[in-house]
């Protein structure tokens, strides 16, 4: 059984940018000074969804592939990565799954069941209960779709490199590796240069009192964290990311994501 913390918050709702900049540059109780200790790192990972696209029998981040539950894949790998102080988990209130989960080993994971009707209410529930586990606003967190099962610790070490020392912070993403098609009434209208375009990924990792404004002054509308930053005139680093690292969304992608996971297992039984 994995713990559980207890934090509801209000709904969020749309406020001025100049608001959510104001509240990032003012001091917060707690928050370390110049001479702190350097800020920690925390994981984030809402869990709330019904996962309506998935086909799935209930909600698809329980859905299990290979041996345990989808999100038992995306959380050893958050929590094989020895530099995290901590992983949140973000459940709907009264979901039992996490009462009978198998410990995990590595850094500690703590279960609030504070999901909220939509993405960015999870997370911004998390990050307060993720403050009340005795985090700060000038540590870090890294928010990771639960669905994202084939994430590594690679992969994340690799984030935590790139944006550990950014004034901002980043995210994983690939470049469009297709050609993007504009549609208009099920035909093609035209076709856009994918020169600049990238497929925003998880986890991204942004100072948690940052995101917490970000998001109050955003609303519901946005869907990930990066969107929250742009909303208030930030501009998140690009992180190259892996092909694998790829949102468990429709029926197919059970199929695949088990593949992975066995070639995987293959590849480290023959190492």
């Amino acid at each position: 059984m994995l713990p559980r913390t207890m934090n509801h918050t209000q709904p969020i709702s749309p406020a001025p940018p100049e608001t959510a900049a104001s509240l990032a540059r003012q001091p917060r109780a707690g928050a370390p000074g110049p001479a702190a200790a350097s800020p920690r790192l925390w994981g984030l990972v809402p869990c709330a969804g019904s996962g309506s696209r998935s086909g799935a029998m209930g909600p698809k981040q329980y859905t299990v592939l290979g041996a345990q539950a989808l999100v038992l894949h995306t959380l050893e790998a958050l929590t094989a990565v020895d530099r995290l102080a901590g992983v949140q988990v973000v459940v709907s209130e009264g979901d039992p799954f996490f009462d009978t989960a198998p410990p995990l080993a590595g850094a500690p994971v703590f279960v609030a069941d504070c999901g909220g009707s939509t993405r960015a209410g999870s997370v911004l529930n998390g990050l307060s209960a993720l403050l009340e586990q005795g985090a700060q606003p000038l540590d870090w967190v890294l928010v990771h779709d639960a669905a994202r099962c084939l994430i590594t610790a690679a992969d994340v070490q690799r984030l935590i490199d790139a944006c550990q020392d950014d004034p901002v912070g980043g995210l994983l993403a690939l470049k469009l590796p297709d050609t993007l098609k504009q549609e208009h009434g099920g035909r093609v209208a035209a076709t856009l240069d994918r020169s600049d375009k990238w497929l925003a990924q998880t986890p991204q990792m942004f100072r948690i009192g940052a995101l917490q404004a970000a998001y109050l002054a955003a609303g519901d509308a946005v869907t990930d964290e990066a969107s929250a930053l742009e909303f208030v005139g930030q501009h998140p680093k690009l992180v190259e990311g892996s092909a694998q690292n790829f949102k468990v969304t429709y029926p197919q992608d059970f199929a695949l994501a088990v593949a992975v996971l066995a070639a995987r297992a293959k590849s480290a039984q023959g190492a």
